[in-house]
C-alpha cells in the first residue's frame, strides 16, 4: 500500500508543504517549488493585497502554472474577525476550502492564541473550511481543535523565522504519542534538514518550511534537500528504529563466534 499523507479526503504523495514568502523573484521561488515538488504551498492573501492588486494579481499567476495545490493563510491576523475576513477573501481569490489558520497573540515570538484560534477554527469549519491550525505543542490546546473539527494540526516546532529547530522535543514527542492517529504536520521554526528528519523519524505526517528554504544562500538547493530528507526520515519512522540503550550491547554474539575459547589458537600459548 502507497504511504501517503491525507486528511480532508484528500491524498498527497509528497508530505513537505513549501511557503512562498520571502524569495528573492518569483523565478528562484518556482524552482524551489519545482525542486521541494510539495504537497501543497502556502500563500498569504494579505500580502497580495498590501503588495497591490495587479502585484498579487501577477503572483497568483504564478502559482497557479506550478500546478500544486493551494494553502491560503491567514498571516498576520490577530483577532478571530480578522482571520475569519480574510478566510473567505481567500476562498474565493483562490478558489479552494483549505485553509491555514493563524491567530497570533503576541508581536515578539509571533505565538498563536490559543482561545482565538479555536474560536475561529470553530466558526470556519461550519462555514466548510477545511481548517489546518498553526498551534503550539499543547496537548489540550490540540484536542480543543480536534473537537473544533479539525482533521489535521500544525504545531510549531519553534516560534517562525528563528531556525532553532524543536525546541522543545519532549512536548512535541509526547504530542505524536498522545494523538497516534491524527495527522500532525511539524510546522514554523525548522532551519536545517536534519530537523525535518528528525520529526519525520518521531512519527510526525509532515513538515512546512519557509524561511529556511527562501532565506538560504542556494534556496533551490536547500529546497531538494528538505524534500530529501522529509522522505527519509519518514522511511526511518516506517523501518521501525532499535530502541535507545544505555549500554553496549555486541552485534556480534559470543557463541560461535571464530576463536572463541578453547578454539583459540592462542589459547594453548596462554596468551589472553
Amino acid at each position: 500500500m502507497q504511504d501517503t499523507l491525507r486528511f480532508y479526503g484528500h491524498s498527497f504523495s509528497s508530505r513537505i508543504l513549501l511557503g512562498t514568502a520571502r524569495y528573492e523573484s518569483p523565478m528562484l521561488l518556482v524552482e524551489a517549488i519545482n525542486a521541494a515538488v510539495p504537497a501543497m504551498v502556502t500563500v498569504a492573501l494579505r500580502r497580495q493585497i498590501e503588495g497591490g492588486l495587479q502585484a498579487g494579481q501577477s503572483f497568483w499567476e504564478v502559482l497557479r502554472a506550478t500546478n500544486r495545490v493551494l494553502l491560503p493563510n491567514t498571516a498576520g491576523c490577530y483577532t478571530v474577525k480578522e482571520a475569519v475576513n480574510t478566510a473567505f477573501l481567500a476562498r474565493e481569490l483562490f478558489e479552494t476550502d483549505f485553509l491555514k489558520l493563524e491567530v497570533i497573540g503576541d508581536d515578539q515570538n509571533l505565538q498563536p492564541d490559543p482561545f482565538g484560534l479555536v474560536e475561529a477554527a470553530t466558526e470556519l469549519v461550519k462555514q466548510g473550511f477545511r481548517v489546518l491550525p498553526y498551534c503550539t505543542d499543547d496537548l489540550v490546546l490540540c484536542r480543543r481543535l480536534l473537537d473544533a473539527g479539525c482533521e489535521v494540526l500544525m504545531p510549531w516546532a519553534a516560534p517562525i523565522g528563528t531556525g532553532q529547530g524543536p525546541r522543545n522535543p519532549k512536548a512535541l514527542r509526547e504530542l505524536r504519542d498522545r494523538l497516534p492517529d491524527v495527522p500532525l504536520i511539524v510546522d514554523a521554526g525548522l532551519g536545517l534538514p536534519s530537523h525535518a528528519c528528525q520529526v519525520m523519524e518521531w512519527g510526525f505526517d509532515g513538515v512546512l518550511v519557509n524561511t529556511a528554504v527562501s532565506r538560504a544562500i542556494d534556496p533551490v538547493l536547500m529546497a531538494t534537500a528538505f524534500a530529501n530528507v522529509t522522505k527519509a526520515g519518514r522511511l526511518g519512522y516506517l523501518a521501525g528504529p532499535i530502541p535507545v540503550q544505555d549500554l553496549a550491547v555486541a552485534s556480534t554474539p559470543e557463541i560461535g563466534k571464530p576463536f572463541c575459547g578453547e578454539a583459540s589458537p592462542f589459547a594453548a600459548k596462554g596468551t589472553a
